[in-house]
């Protein structure tokens, strides 16, 4: 026995993934004892081995997502601590990941704090969550300026729902969805939903929930 932190990284991007591993090589106190590219791969790996730490990616290609994947680990082997990591700025997915028992949540693109901090703090005891939402441009506005119902709108806007299909899931008015486009809009200078739909996607603002399960962006 090494005494190490016995870690596996969870990414299905090459770059990322590559990234991890050489990171997690060159630290003194772990050791990089799997790094995989599919999170239902990381539960069978987790079940059958040893391991301390997963850091494991959101979004994925194919399977399923990195959430699911904490969820089957934390059922199986509770006592495996987990970091969800994403480049996106999602932040609902805090919540989920408080509520599946994850210890810690990195964003890769707006963290301050390096991952091997995050990995030490974790691994000593801590939960550790940021302390607030990334700061992110958004259009003429950032993601400061939009309140929660505006994100929930929006999340589901780029889901290529209607207003009234929006506004159903949201247990609101049509109205109401419209009135949130229309600030929405005013903030950020985009001149109709497209465009709202289209550059919240691009830029990884929000993700919905249809789109995290069903893989449709690599983040």
């Amino acid at each position: 026995m090494s005494g190490k932190t016995r870690v596996v990284i969870v990414d299905d991007q090459n770059l990322s993934r590559g990234f991890f591993e050489l990171y997690i090589r060159t630290a003194a106190n772990y050791e990089l004892v799997k790094a995989l590219p599919a999170a239902e791969l990381a539960v069978e790996f987790v079940e059958r081995h040893e391991v301390d730490l997963v850091v494991m990616d959101v979004m994925m290609r194919h399977g399923i997502d990195g959430l699911t994947a904490a969820e089957r680990i934390k059922a199986r082997r509770p006592e495996v601590k987990i970091i969800i990591v994403t480049s996106t700025s999602e932040t609902s997915w805090e919540e989920r990941a408080r509520a599946i028992g994850v210890e810690s949540f990195w964003y890769k693109e707006y963290s301050e704090a390096p991952l091997l901090e995050i990995m030490d703090r974790t691994m000593a005891g801590e939960s550790v969550y940021p302390g607030a939402p990334p700061k992110v441009e958004f259009g003429a506005a950032s993601r400061a300026d939009l309140t929660e119902r505006e994100l929930e709108v929006l999340r589901e806007l780029t889901n290529g729902l209607s207003n009234e299909e929006i506004a159903e899931k949201l247990h609101i008015s049509p109205n109401t969805v419209r009135r949130h486009l229309q600030n929405i809009m005013e903030k950020t200078g985009y001149s109709n939903r497209i465009d709202l739909a289209m550059n919240a996607k691009r830029i990884g603002l929000v993700v919905s929930e249809e789109d995290r399960k069903n893989q449709h962006m690599g983040a």
